[in-house]
């Protein structure tokens, strides 16, 4: 049966790798866990059974650029799916959780913050859930590289659902993590299906430079085609952009902080072939489908193998040759160890932060359980002198110790709703031309304003009417004063959620599995990533492979580790035989030898050195006597 949806849905004859043995699995209602590495083809794993089973596939993601693109595919496809994300109003959300309980869906998309908010949990009672389906499942795991608190409330879920066998799926878990994610999600007994990581189209590379700018260029002018370009900071990805666009190269910039409309804009340039490179920060990668990029290069090294190897396996997913490229220089080493007391300030200085919070909120001791409040942590730091980035995880260490929620910069879309009914709008004068324009082209592009407010962009606006975005916002603030409108303006907000009530800081308990254990860990991935990048000797495929716990004997060949020995060991054959016979008689002369001294002393291979000593002796140059080499004159004349 469901080979059949397969073809009816995908146009596919038949599974990849491990996908119909994870849909089995499924199928026979046993909680199971995909290792996938990326491009394995996930999705279809949770897909295909979900439309096989009765019911509602629940799918809790991180990723809201993922949950809109599989809802439209589904969609494209005749498939009922729906999704919850932040951007959404009270009402949109209700409706959707209506139309899970009585509309035939199959699927509905989910953010991990959503999961334990009491109108989705009342909601879900009523759904008949056939799946649960976790992606990113590392997530769950404090030992993995990406630890999301939001995460554990799936266990939360299951309870409410005892029957539901869930599906967890990842691209990047060491066995240590692999364990974790089957205890956080409670699986009945322990169930993994893993597909090799190894990517045989996919070369991976470190470059050792002092000038990587100039290194890059050299790089993209010799190798054709689509390109990734990782770089650690968002001030860097603009100023690496317009370098290249300096040297002829189309190219775009990419992180959290560039608006909506012109992130979405900038990806549509790129994955269209308009612009051949996206320089970009982590923010960029997730839920983008582009199977035709042929280079990744990192500026900056990675803070952890786990997030190489998914940022570098966005190269090369159609299954052509592709290069994975570090950039490396002395510093980098340094750069990255400095990190650690960032990320792990000391706990005195995280006891600071808590305290400075509460004066910052004027929270009075006892108090602020449940409390929300917007967080502006430039003002923060400015006003207790703090270094934001240091701030920063102190608050995240905070969140894990349980102490509050620390979100991290939420959109919140500018939102609109009509004040005046439909035909007192109607009735309205006065307007200019751009105003009257403006009121049109909103009620054209939204529905439901007189009843409650709805989500705009002023981009979009701005984009269709031809006036510029400040001209928008005046223009809707300008009604907002009037009170025709009610305009709440875009802006990204952290939040901080008081999740316990203000306790004393000296009393604050950091233990050491939220501090100590997370640390060292956050150094030993540092350390494997540091091994990986000097690293000369070990084929670079190969270590990647055994730091997920999976074992290979044989090299991929293609590396710069692998080229580099092949190289060797090709120069050491081409180097002309009577040279090396020279070298060796040379060598005796000068005082007998055992075969492997001699082999020691040539640059050649071993094999190819005792061949030409046997032609030597053969030859009567050469004499050997208990395993020692002879120069055949000083044996005779040692014998006389």
């Amino acid at each position: 049966m469901y080979t059949e949806i397969l073809k009816k849905y995908w146009g596919y004859d038949s599974f990849r790798g491990i996908q119909e043995d994870i849909i089995q699995s499924i199928l026979r209602g046993e909680d199971t866990l995909g290792l996938m590495p990326t491009g394995g083809g996930k999705s279809i794993t949770f897909q295909v059974p979900a439309l096989a089973k009765e019911g509602l596939c629940l799918v809790v993601t991180p990723l809201i650029a993922l949950m809109k693109d599989q809802v439209q595919n589904l969609r494209r496809r005749g498939i009922k799916a729906l999704a919850i994300y932040s951007g959404m109003s009270r009402g949109e959300i209700i409706t959707t959780l209506e139309n899970c309980i009585f509309g035939d869906y199959k699927f509905l998309y989910i953010s991990p913050e959503r999961l334990d908010t009491e109108i989705f949990q009342v909601k879900l009672r009523r759904m008949k859930v056939s799946m649960i389906t976790v992606d990113e499942c590392h997530c769950i795991s404090q030992w993995g590289y990406d630890f999301r608190p939001a995460y554990l409330r799936i266990a939360d879920i299951r309870a409410l659902l005892p029957d539901v066998p869930v599906l967890a799926l990842t691209a990047t878990a060491t066995p240590q993590v692999v364990k974790d994610i089957q205890d956080k999600l409670r699986f009945r007994k322990e169930n993994v299906f893993r597909m090799s990581f190894e990517r045989p189209n996919l070369a991976y590379v470190v470059r050792p430079t002092d000038n990587k700018k100039d290194e890059l260029l050299g790089i993209l002018s010799k190798m054709p085609g689509c390109a990734i370009v990782y770089v650690r900071n968002r001030n860097k990805t603009k100023e690496v952009a317009e370098l290249l666009q300096a040297e002829g190269i189309t190219a775009e910039y990419y992180h959290a902080g560039v608006n909506q409309l012109n992130r979405d804009l900038r990806q549509t340039r790129w994955q269209t072939n308009v612009s051949r490179v996206m320089v970009a920060t982590n923010a960029f990668g997730m839920g983008i489908d582009k199977p035709d990029v042929r280079l990744v290069v990192h500026l900056d090294l990675p803070d952890s193998i786990e997030a190489y190897f998914q940022e570098a396996g966005r190269a090369g997913r159609d299954g052509q040759k592709a290069y994975a490229v570090i950039l490396y220089s002395r510093s980098d080493q340094t750069t990255l160890k400095k990190r650690v007391p960032d990320t792990y300030p000391d706990k005195e200085y995280i006891r600071k932060v808590y305290e400075h919070l509460q004066y910052y909120y004027q929270m009075a001791m006892g108090d602020g359980l449940g409390c929300v409040r917007e967080f502006d942590i430039t003002d923060f730091c400015r006003r207790f002198k703090h270094f934001p980035v240091q701030a920063d995880s102190a608050l995240k260490i905070l969140t894990y110790a349980g102490y509050l929620e620390y979100t991290e910069e939420q959109d919140n879309i500018s939102r609109l709703r009509f004040s005046v009914q439909r035909d007192e709008l109607y009735k309205l004068n006065g307007h200019d031309g751009k105003t009257e324009s403006l009121i049109q082209l909103v009620l054209r592009t939204y529905t439901g304003l007189f009843t409650d407010y709805v989500y705009i962009r002023e981009e979009e606006l701005a984009h269709r009417s031809g006036l510029s975005r400040h001209e928008v916002y005046e223009l809707l603030k300008a009604l907002s004063v009037r009170r025709i409108v009610s305009y709440i303006p875009r802006k990204k907000t952290p939040y901080i959620i008081y999740t316990r009530a203000r306790v004393e800081a000296a009393t604050l308990s950091l233990p050491a599995e939220v501090y100590e254990q997370r640390k060292e860990r956050y150094e030993e991935r540092i350390h494997a990533m540091v091994e990986y990048a000097v690293n000369d000797n070990c084929c670079r495929s190969r270590l990647l492979l055994n730091y997920f716990g999976e074992k290979r004997t044989h090299n991929c060949k293609q590396c710069d580790v692998c080229l580099s020995h092949q190289r060797h060991k090709t120069k050491k054959l081409a180097t002309p035989r009577a040279e090396l016979s020279q070298q060796i008689c040379d060598l005796v002369k000068d005082a007998p030898r055992t075969p492997a001294e001699i082999a020691k002393q040539i640059d050649s291979d071993t094999e190819t050195i005792v061949q030409i000593i046997r032609d030597l002796i053969e030859e009567n140059k050469l004499v050997v006597e208990n395993g020692i080499i002879r120069y055949f004159c000083t044996a005779q004349h040692e014998r006389l």
